[in-house]
């Protein structure tokens, strides 16, 4: 049994996309992010960034104490490793899903994230940041599209982590939406994923935990959020 540490955010959604996908049996502990869930010191023991997703494995492979891990690419590395599943078996398809994987963990997800902060969160309207955010986030959907082209997912027929990991940061915030347009390969494989049954579990499990998902943040959430500095006990 898997223990997921979890809310529903694109980084969470990665991982129950995986264990959808893998039929691995998990169960959820909400880790709720707006309520400061992510500093206590339990969960400092099995996340020492203070973030979520992490995860649990009660069950590893070979036996032995209970392993933790955390950072959600790390997370889908360790599950592919467990399973078998989700990486190509060649060294040559290995690699390419690892560097997409990681241009994701690096790249789309950081960037975008920032195009979602000074676009949505941000208390005072920054131009400057909000040009360059939204410049970088088209930037990297460029790549995504033209990697895409000629391939039904990321590394060619298979699905694989690097799609799981992508997938639900593409155009996340719906209060200032990415114009995907130009991005015809990247909708088709998006559209994919989004039919695929594991997805739909996926994301229903996220409004399960968090009904209100999507609802504005209180001035007190941002500041648990966005305020952090150093922390020292």
């Amino acid at each position: 049994m898997i223990d997921l540490y979890y809310w529903p955010t694109p980084n969470g959604h990665k991982i129950t996309l995986f264990l959808e996908e893998a039929g691995l049996p998990y169960t959820i502990k909400p880790v709720d992010i707006g309520k400061g869930a992510q500093f206590e010191p339990d969960y400092f023991a099995i996340s020492p960034n203070h973030k979520m997703p992490a995860i649990v494995d009660h069950d590893p492979a070979g036996g032995g104490e209970p392993i933790s891990v955390f950072e959600s690419g790390a997370i889908l590395v360790y599950l592919a490793g467990k399973t078998g599943k989700f990486v190509p078996s060649d060294a040559r398809g290995k690699i390419e899903c690892l560097e997409w994987l990681f241009w994701q963990v690096g790249g789309l997800g950081p960037m975008t994230g920032q195009y979602g902060h000074f676009h949505v969160y941000a208390p005072e309207r920054i131009p400057y940041a909000m040009e360059r955010y939204r410049k970088e986030a088209e930037r990297l959907l460029d790549v995504l599209d033209r990697r895409l082209a000629g391939r039904a997912f990321i590394t060619g027929d298979d699905y694989t982590i690097a799609d799981m990991a992508c997938y639900p940061w593409i155009d996340p915030y719906s209060k200032a939406p990415l114009d995907l347009a130009p991005f015809a390969e990247v909708r088709r494989w998006r559209d994919a994923i989004t039919a695929r049954p594991a997805s739909a579990r996926a994301y229903a499990r996220g409004k399960q935990v968090n009904p209100k998902s999507g609802a504005p943040m209180s001035d007190e959430e941002k500041k648990i959020l966005f305020g952090q500095g150093a922390r020292r006990s």
